[in-house]
């Protein structure tokens, strides 16, 4: 059986709103959003600075419902800084047929990262 990895997960233009270089690692994402797309606590993402470029991979921690909160900590906040606009991605590995059938859970927040509605 051929397995495959499609995106399943993609919060679009999200706005950073921390760095905080002390803490020990990850991005912490609005629990809202995290909803939105069907990301989980501890997930790898790929999280992509629409300002300068960077990719990075670490994982997700749960943030406040409703707190707006994208903050990129530890290492990644040398490469993020609050107001840069990113977007969070994650894969998933399937079956090659299941995988062609497969719609990704997209969601588009507003500049305080709130969803819009009807956009998601």
């Amino acid at each position: 059986m051929i397995q495959v990895q499609v995106l399943k997960s993609k919060i679009h233009r999200a706005t950073v709103t921390s760095a905080n270089i002390n803490y020990i690692g990850s991005i912490t994402i609005d629990e809202d959003l995290m909803n939105a797309v069907n990301l989980i606590e501890y997930e790898k993402v790929q999280v992509l600075n629409i300002n300068n470029g960077e990719r990075i991979e670490t994982y997700v921690i749960k943030g406040d419902k409703g707190s707006g909160i994208v903050s990129l900590n530890g290492a990644a906040a040398r490469k993020f800084l609050p107001n840069d606009l990113v977007i969070i991605v994650s894969y998933a590995s399937m079956d090659f047929e299941e995988a062609r059938r497969f719609k990704p859970a997209v969601a588009f927040p507003d500049s305080k990262n709130k969803l819009v509605k009807g956009k998601k």
